[in-house]
């Protein structure tokens, strides 16, 4: 959630906090807000599509940090959007929003937007860490709220509505953690984080002693995600609301400050109400008075027992039961091996396909993808067992719709696309999505495939930790527009090899063969990623690779729908933006990194097995360059063997590629 203007305004109130020094404790982290801060926090690239190795390293430091000062995380994640759809007018106020961000950030402005796949390393990362998490099933506040006073620890998070949620340990603002600071207390050798923790105590004693059962009401008379009500105007517009003491920061905090000051006077909500309604008129009081009622419950603690998924591996929810979801998908949802996208697409029918940095003369990056979401849209819809109060019934004449909210040029466009129907073994008798999963995996396979248009011989020479990626990329290699060219696959599957560098360099596995021309590449690859690129954002190539990313994306979901016929790929470093756009501006304009790999024979055989496999999808004159081919590997081989070291390969490549 989120009101307007409040966080700013208590931050600029040191007597409404605590100064603390967090150890040994737990601590519950709204994920979402804290994944968004981080990598903002961070000053991470944000024009390359994410630096998703650099997060993953950034992630691990503030865990690893937390560890030291004995402080046990527990990590909350929002899952779809509430079964109302409340705040539908929102996410659409936020996706307009991202759009005109992503425009701001392309142009070489500023603006923040998170790249596409952050979600899923987050979770990859904090499944590697062993930090327990869990994705609720629509927004996580008040599961949140419910957990933190069962456990009386602090809530960690940068969302202003837990400046209303009556919390008994309070909650830490993610500006005020110091995690990059780390102390020792006096004396000993315990380590501590500086923070600050709010308090409501002090707020409602700096209104008089306010009532903090009036919060709720102020938050949504001010404005909130889920409510604004332009009635409300006509009582601001009346009211003299007494601000007192000094008041920082323009109109939003005169009227936050006025409100308070207002609603203090009163004892209890149902009088502050009943004042309020005063200066409506007659005909609009009693609608509006339920609308302040019903949304003030939004601050009230949910009935939902996150302390059993924590210990038991599941917990139950009310409104999931009553949509009769199979158990496996609750699951799934629940542990975070399903995507929200999934739950919104299941259920109410829509989704939004997040904004990113690209060229917003072309169609939106996500537009390649399409097939592949209308195989979920199928999968989800073609015969699920979902209760009518939220989907109509599904005839077998005519394929299921699903709204999709996408960018049209600078703009937000709602479209209507069609599931796609599925090969009998996946509709016929109207396949339950209850027995999905039961499914054969073989078949499961295959229509996962075929969707990315693969076979599986192709993947045959490749680890099968990249199978998912490769079959990924040769689907966008043949699909995307404006067409891939040959030094965007090459930039691209590069960035895959300085992945499995850092995968042998780091593994405590004795199997993994460690060798030191592999840390020569490696630290090659370092400094090719810290070179400065140009100022201005090649428009072009960062939309190739953001539809890369939207196929990827769809792809993973796609596979976790499926109960992972292929293995899960590893996100952490599979795609450095900043690395892969260097490269690819270097492949361009000069050969200079052309022997990048050669001494290291591991590393070459693995990027021409994966050109290879990608090649082999497209026609032989696919990549329109001149070409000369490059000494052939044999002479390669000899070349090497002349100067003590042994390469082998069998790819060719046309005059820019590396091998």
């Amino acid at each position: 959630m989120g009101i307007h203007g409040l966080m700013s305004y208590v931050g600029e109130h040191n007597q409404f906090f605590i100064d603390l020094q967090l150890r040994n404790t737990k601590i519950i982290i709204d994920g979402n807000n804290f994944f968004h801060w981080l990598y903002f926090e961070s000053n991470l690239n944000l024009q390359y599509g994410g630096d998703y190795d650099s997060f993953t390293d950034i992630v691990h430091k503030f865990f690893e940090t937390l560890s030291v000062c004995h402080i046990y995380p527990y990590v909350v994640l929002d899952g779809g959007s509430d079964l109302a759809d409340k705040k539908l007018v929102t996410l659409k106020e936020r996706a307009r929003d991202k759009i005109q961000r992503a425009h701001s950030i392309a142009g070489g402005g500023r603006g923040h937007v998170l790249p596409l796949l952050t979600r899923e390393v987050f979770k990859q990362v904090l499944t590697k860490l062993e930090v327990p998490f869990v994705q609720c099933f629509s927004e996580a506040d008040r599961d949140i709220v419910s957990l933190a006073n069962h456990w009386m620890c602090p809530v960690l998070t940068l969302d202003s509505d837990f400046c209303i949620f009556d919390l008994k340990a309070g909650f830490c603002p993610l500006s005020y953690f110091q995690w990059r600071n780390l102390c020792t207390c006096k004396g000993t050798q315990d380590c501590y984080i500086p923070a600050r923790c709010f308090s409501l105590e002090r707020l409602c004693n700096h209104f008089n002693h306010m009532n903090k059962a009036l919060l709720p009401l102020f938050a949504v008379m001010n404005g909130n995600d889920y409510i604004n009500l332009p009635a409300l105007e006509t009582f601001f517009s009346k009211v003299r609301l007494p601000v007192g003491g000094s008041c920082g920061r323009g109109r939003k905090h005169i009227r936050i400050q006025g409100l308070l000051n207002w609603l203090s006077h009163f004892a209890t909500p149902p009088e502050a109400i009943d004042n309020v309604l005063k200066y409506l008129k007659k005909h609009e009081r009693e609608e509006i008075r339920e609308l302040l009622c019903s949304s003030m419950k939004e601050y009230e603690q949910s009935d939902v027992s996150l302390e059993d998924f924590f210990q038991k591996g599941t917990y139950e929810c009310q409104v999931a039961k009553k949509l009769k979801l199979p158990q496996w998908v609750l699951e799934g949802l629940e542990k975070g091996n399903l995507s929200p996208f999934i739950s919104d697409a299941l259920i109410l029918r829509r989704t939004f396909l997040h904004a990113q940095v690209e060229n917003m003369q072309k169609p939106s990056a996500h537009t390649v993808a399409q097939p592949i979401r209308q195989v979920i849209y199928g999968l989800l819809l073609n015969a699920s067992q979902v209760s009518e109060v939220t989907s109509p019934p599904v005839h077998s004449n005519k394929m299921p719709i699903v709204h999709e909210f996408d960018r049209s040029q600078k703009t937000l466009k709602k479209s209507f696309v069609s599931a796609t129907r599925l090969p009998v073994k996946f509709c016929e008798d109207h396949l339950p999505l209850a027995t999905l999963a039961e499914v054969p995996k073989s078949d499961r396979l295959t229509l996962l495939l075929e969707t990315l248009r693969v076979k599986t011989s192709i993947l045959q020479t490749i680890p099968s930790y990249l199978w998912v990626p490769v079959a990924v990329t040769c689907y966008w290699t043949r699909y995307s527009e404006p067409k891939v060219k040959l030094h965007h696959l090459q930039a691209l599957l590069l960035g895959m090899v300085f992945g499995e560098l850092h995968r042998t360099r780091t593994s405590s596995d004795p199997e993994v063969f460690h060798v030191k021309a592999d840390k020569m590449v490696y630290d090659q690859f370092l400094k090719w990623k810290e070179k400065k690129v140009q100022k201005l954002l090649d428009l072009d190539t960062a939309h190739t690779f953001c539809q890369w990313q939207c196929c990827l994306q769809m792809g993973l979901h796609l596979n976790q729908l499926l109960s992972t016929p292929l293995p899960e790929p590893d996100l952490t470093r599979l795609y450095c933006g900043t690395l892969v756009h260097r490269l690819c501006q270097e492949l361009k304009s000069t050969h200079t990194a052309e022997n990048l790999l050669i001494s290291s024979p591991e590393m070459s055989q693995l990027y021409c097995d994966l050109l290879q496999a990608v090649k082999s999808t497209v026609p032989p004159d696919f990549f329109q360059e001149i070409t000369r081919k490059t000494k052939s590997c044999k002479e390669k081989k000899q070349a090497s063997h002349s100067s003590g070291r042994v390469y082998q390969s069998t790819c060719y490549v046309r005059s820019s590629a590396i091998v």
